[in-house]
């Protein structure tokens, strides 16, 4: 879609636009090897799941804390996934992409859910270095070319919303 004229009008024209700036990005040998790397980390919800059982072994005394913040993590990647199924936008065809993809499904960004659950949930126990790493996770999906924005932000509004709505639980009852 290199005319003017095969861009979809309004916001959809402005999430090929992101999407396919951010992509040339991707260009760079070492941009690209950092996307890649951190899809495929973020694939499943695998490094925050990691990161929320690595928090419960070495915090043992908020241990049940990390746990819960770990499953509210995982929730909203379930939530996102079967989100995505309902919805069934397909993934940015005007690119191409630097990794795969599990499924073919676009909207919302399950790496973004889960990266945007993580930084609320691991942020509210002191995790400093969570909140960053998850926005350059959810960058990277953009740049890997098989997202587009909206489909990103909508994930981590849901990933929000769900660390959020869990945070009473997650922290015992004193959030």
């Amino acid at each position: 879609m290199d005319d003017l004229q095969d861009r979809p009008p309004g916001l959809p024209g402005v999430d090929h636009r992101i999407v396919s700036a951010l992509r040339a990005c991707g260009a760079d040998p070492h941009v690209a090897g950092a996307a890649r790397a951190l899809s495929r980390a973020g694939e499943h919800g695998a490094l925050w799941l990691a990161a929320g059982l690595a928090g419960a072994v070495v915090d043992r005394r908020r241990r049940g804390a990390w746990l819960r913040g770990t499953a509210l993590t995982a929730g909203a990647h379930v939530a996102s996934s079967a989100l995505k199924r309902v919805v069934r936008r397909p993934r940015p065809t005007h690119v191409e992409p630097l990794v795969g993809t599990v499924g073919r499904h676009s909207f919302p960004s399950s790496h973004a859910t889960s990266a945007a659950a993580a930084a609320v949930a691991f942020g509210a126990l002191g995790s400093r270095a969570v909140p960053p790493l998850a926005a350059a996770v959810c960058v990277s999906r953009l740049v890997a070319g098989v997202h587009y924005p909206s489909d990103v932000a909508a994930g981590a509004a849901l990933g929000v919303l769900t660390a959020r709505l869990g945070a009473r639980w997650m922290t015992g009852g004193t959030a």
